[in-house]
């Protein structure tokens, strides 16, 4: 409401509930993904480099103070998004696309191909609450790209030495 310049009551005359509006934010959100994806499938890269770069835009996004709150933080929140026809319509557009970049990295040998890929998907959308972000960014030793670069390391290529 602040950065619109509107009371938070006037909020409640283009939105019913804290669940629409949340709803409405976890929309545009999954519109910028798309956005982002489209762009990213034109450029010319392997899936694991396709995969990093989506994950290194959510954690951008988090660090910015851009991402809306999680479903899985809010059971209410949850309910609602799970009747809300574009944000599941989204999510499923999202999944798809990504899943293919995750197939296509299991059957070239860049991700463990006996992982389900329905793990390494959540794993990839867990970078956009990842509070190792937070906790890195709040010790003050890294820049925020350094702390993402970390974060991308430690998922995809784990903590063994190498």
């Amino acid at each position: 409401a602040a950065d619109v310049g509107i009371a938070k009551a006037s909020l409640y005359k283009h939105f019913p509930s804290k669940e629409a509006l949340a709803a409405a934010a976890m929309v545009a959100v999954l519109d910028r993904a798309l956005a982002f994806l489209d762009a990213e499938a034109a450029r010319e890269a392997t899936p694991i480099e396709h995969l990093k770069s989506v994950a290194r835009w959510t954690m951008q996004v988090t660090m910015a103070g851009e991402m809306p709150s999680l479903p899985s933080q809010s059971s209410t929140l949850r309910t609602a998004l799970m009747q809300h026809r574009g944000y599941l319509d989204r999510v499923m557009t999202v999944s798809e696309r990504l899943g293919a970049w995750i197939s296509a990295a299991q059957a070239n040998g860049e991700v463990d191909p006996t992982l389900p890929p329905e793990a390494v998907l959540y794993t990839i959308y867990a970078r956009a609450c990842d509070p190792v972000l937070a906790y890195l960014r709040a010790g003050g030793n890294l820049s925020d790209e350094q702390v993402i670069e970390v974060v991308i390391s430690t998922c995809f290529n784990g903590l063994s030495k190498r």
